[in-house]
């Protein structure tokens, strides 16, 4: 059956749409605005005449190029093409600026392919141990692990805690718009029909990331964003980084992937919630932590291995359980049941056959997608030399396009044009805002599960430190916020003795 599964996938014409699939993923991926899982939901009609292993290696091609695409963007403009890369802009950015733009995509493109490769391992090998751990998580458990992910504010905040607090509690505030979840009241709406389903992740992400860096853009000088000669200064070779290289990065990218697998595993977190946080472990990992956000290649092997990784992981309870890990593979469900076919316990005995070509479409994918991004790499990288007054005036009618898109409504690209100006407004005032999108993502999975745990333990807080996974995260968070606040106090206290020190050398 395993052979039959392989065979099934490894024809001509399955293995082109598997290409062309995963072509048209990256550049969906690619363009802000146009997620994978609206990609994915346009091709869905397409594959109702196909046979069921076409169909879903079609589907899956997508998912896994779309995932991976939005690195481009990150890299080269600074503006995530998907919320899974998000973090790929830190470091990315800067490397472009340096004129490194190929190195960096190339890294990203390694390590992305290494994420999606071991997020698959374990979905072959450990998805019914794991859809096991996976149906433990309750709403306690939920909201502990969305309020231990907020600690990485901390991380996420340069040099100001203080400040990264201050963007993180905007976040939070702007989730709070709209219906109350459970009780569906409407909160912070002031009358506005629109506001009544809340503020949409992708205008505020599209306006924080890509108006508000087009209007910095615009207050600069220069044509380009990086001259030709600064880019013929650093050449393309390979994917632009050593063996040692490589495996100087092995445990970051394992621990990333990890995560990346770990997250995508629990419905309703995600690949926007994982890069962000393989991010933030990965700084505070490091030896060099004021090196993030430089221009430094962990950085980028930690968000594409989390955010790749987390594929594979929201396969698994989708194979196994039958329940979607997140949007995309909601819409992936569909194509299940479109073909007759129930994903669940019983899938991999009554329809082994096909559980092994999905299984081999995906690495296909993953082999696909490394190849298309290795030779698109030249072509990229010219991006950077396009004049600006071409360049920004064509990001901005993507981005139009993408919020419009998204719910077919204005409402959308207002929310995006005000999200642009307050992250505008974040980068003169110095706030990051990082720690806003963060709280922005979390608050609703907090609120959401603290209301429906409080309803189960009938408004008694103990089960939150009762039960072992929630107790533990939540011990885990108390340990995280300690520590933070006693590296911030000791590193004040080193800033204030360093004058004091150096007056008594002088001195002496």
């Amino acid at each position: 059956m395993i052979l039959t599964g392989i065979l099934s996938v490894l024809t001509l014409k399955t293995l082109l749409m598997i290409l062309g699939g995963t072509i048209v993923g990256i550049i969906v991926g690619s363009v802000p605005g146009l997620t994978v899982t609206m990609g994915v939901a346009l091709f869905l009609p397409i594959t109702f005449g196909m046979s069921p292993v076409e169909g879903l290696s079609l589907l899956m091609a997508l998912y896994i190029g779309g995932t991976s695409g939005g690195l481009i963007s990150a890299i080269l403009l600074k503006i995530p093409g998907t919320p899974a890369s998000i973090a790929t802009t830190f470091d990315g950015a800067p490397m472009a600026a340096r004129g490194e733009a190929g190195r960096a995509l190339g890294i990203g493109i390694v390590f992305s392919f290494i994420g999606g490769m071991l997020s698959l391992v374990v979905l072959f090998t450990l998805s019914p141990f794991l859809a096991d751990v996976a149906l433990q998580f309750g709403p306690f458990e939920y909201f502990s692990i969305a309020l231990f992910s907020l600690t990485l504010v901390a991380g996420l905040s340069g040099n100001s805690l203080l400040r990264g607090t201050i963007a993180a509690v905007l976040g939070v505030s702007v989730a709070l718009v709209g219906m109350a979840p459970i009780t569906g009241f409407p909160r912070l709406t002031f009358g506005i029909s629109e506001l009544d389903a809340g503020i949409s992740l992708l205008p505020a992400l599209i306006g924080l990331f890509a108006i508000s860096q087009v209007l910095d853009y615009a207050e600069g000088d220069t044509d380009g964003a990086v001259s030709a000669e600064e880019l013929k200064r650093h050449p393309i070779r390979g994917f632009g980084l050593s063996l040692q290289e490589t495996l100087g990065q092995t445990w970051n990218a394992l621990r990333s992937s990890a995560i990346g697998v770990a997250i995508g595993i629990l419905p309703g977190l995600g690949a926007a919630v994982c890069n962000i946080i393989a991010y933030g472990a990965a700084r505070k990992a490091s030896k060099t932590p004021e090196k993030f956000g430089t221009g430094i290649i962990d950085g980028i092997v930690a968000s594409e291995s989390s955010n790749n990784a987390s594929t594979g992981g929201a396969m698994v309870p989708l194979m196994t359980l039958g329940i979607p890990g997140d949007n995309t593979t909601a819409i992936l469900l569909a194509g299940f049941m479109i073909h007759g076919i129930t994903p669940g316990p019983l899938l991999f005995d009554n329809d082994a056959v096909l559980v092994y070509g999905i299984f081999t479409a995906l690495v296909v994918a993953n082999v696909a997608m490394l190849g298309a991004l290795f030779f698109g790499l030249p072509f990229f990288v010219k991006v950077l030399a396009v004049p600006r007054n071409i360049l920004l005036p064509v990001i901005v009618s993507l981005c139009v396009i993408g919020a419009y898109a998204i719910n077919n409504r204005m409402f959308d690209v207002w929310t995006m044009l005000a999200f642009g100006l307050v992250g505008y407004a974040m980068k003169k005032a110095r706030l990051p805002t990082t720690p806003l999108l963060l709280g922005f993502i979390l608050a609703p999975i907090i609120e959401t599960n603290l209301r429906r745990g409080l309803q189960k333990s009938q408004d008694s807080f103990l089960p939150f430190l009762t039960e072992p996974i929630s107790g533990t995260i939540l011990v885990m968070t108390l340990i995280v916020v300690i520590y933070t606040l006693w590296a911030q106090l000791g590193l004040r206290r080193h800033k204030r003795a360093q004058p004091v020190a150096e007056a008594r050398r002088r001195e002496a």
